[in-house]
């Protein structure tokens, strides 16, 4: 299994108003779903073999909240689908590169993820996903 790109995250205000677009152009909407610990309800869009992912904040203390409150919405992460997770972190921590939390969690999906901190990854926050088999 080779890297690529798992899915773009984007910052939404309204996952209603966001996915209508995509609806429109007859892509496929999955249902939503949220992830309690990022306080985000999200949905996801497939396109070609990757996807995208619009994100809209449950709280306004939420990364996303404050994201869209300094920025606005749009373009928030790139996920890159890594072999082993666990591998590619221990690798990332050896070569000091900065995590914005050295702990793997499970998010939506079930995937297993962290994030790389923008300092880090040329001004973009990365977030790393492990392939399902």
């Amino acid at each position: 299994m080779e890297f690529s790109i798992d899915h773009l995250g984007i910052a939404v205000k309204s996952l209603a108003a966001a996915k209508s677009i995509y609806e429109k152009l007859g892509l496929s909407v999955s249902p939503e779903e949220t992830v309690e610990q990022e306080k985000v309800r999200l949905v996801m869009v497939p396109v070609g073999e990757s996807r995208l992912e619009l994100l809209e904040a449950t709280s306004d203390d939420s990364t996303i909240a404050k994201f869209i409150a300094k920025r606005g919405e749009g373009l928030h992460h790139v996920c890159l689908r890594v072999p082993d997770l666990a591998v590619a972190v221990a690798k990332l921590k050896q070569d000091g590169v900065r995590l914005v939390s050295e702990e793997i969690k499970t998010g939506a999906g079930g995937y297993k993820y962290v994030f790389v901190h923008p300092q880090s990854a040329g001004g973009v926050l990365l977030e790393l996903v492990e392939s399902q088999h």
